[in-house]
């Protein structure tokens, strides 16, 4: 548990994050200071940085669905935390659970995998 959420990974993003690490070693501390601050920031502090978005127009009334677009990642020097990695996750309040999604690079893809939300979520 990082910062008194319990964390999940759909085994996609498993795959995501492996892709990910070879060309942004230092990707797995970079998400781990993510939960710690932006996630605790949004949803334990309720405070909004404009750093995550809730996603809309999924079709899914029982969860709601998150985009991190504030992710500084060491790899990316010189770059600012808007520049690169994008983590798509579902928080369960109630549980105090986050269920990591997708993570991905912008310059390789425009936004977040809707059909992977629905196939799980629905």
């Amino acid at each position: 548990m990082i910062s008194d959420f319990i964390i999940e990974y759909l085994d996609e993003f498993k795959k995501d994050l492996k892709k990910l690490k070879k060309r942004f070693p230092t990707i797995d501390e970079d998400l781990e200071t993510m939960i710690k601050n932006q996630l605790v920031l949004t949803h334990k502090i309720k405070f909004d940085n404009r750093g995550v978005f809730l996603i809309d127009g999924i079709g899914i009334e029982k969860r709601k669905f998150y985009k991190v677009k504030k992710f500084p990642c060491k790899s990316l020097k010189g770059k600012g935390a808007r520049t690169g990695l994008r983590v798509i996750y579902t928080y369960i309040e109630s549980e105090n659970k986050i269920e990591f999604i997708e993570i991905y690079y912008k310059q390789d893809k425009v936004m977040e995998d809707r059909l992977r939300i629905k196939k799980h979520y629905k």
